[in-house]
């Protein structure tokens, strides 16, 4: 779900962009953006920040694991030698 704040935010923006004539509208052109913003915003394939930083953490963590099973397969082909031998 977005943030409700950067919504409102978005939509002042829009609102803001308006010519003079429909800005004057007020209160309702300001519902109708956020409604045409969330509408739109909902079609889009997003994830939560929640979601993201934990998605960010697993990906840390496999790296960090990557790096030490490299790490170790260095280490097991120098114990082996040079291939060839």
């Amino acid at each position: 779900m977005i943030d409700p704040k950067k919504l409102e935010e978005i939509a002042k923006q829009v609102h803001n962009a308006l010519p003079p004539g429909i800005r004057s509208m007020g209160e309702e052109a300001d519902k109708k953006i956020r409604q045409v913003l969330q509408a739109q915003l909902n079609k889009l394939d997003l994830v939560g920040r929640e979601e993201f930083d934990v998605q960010t953490k697993v990906l840390l963590r496999t790296r960090e694991k990557l790096a030490a099973l490299e790490a170790k397969l260095a280490e097991l082909e120098q114990q082996l030698g040079p291939k060839g031998e």
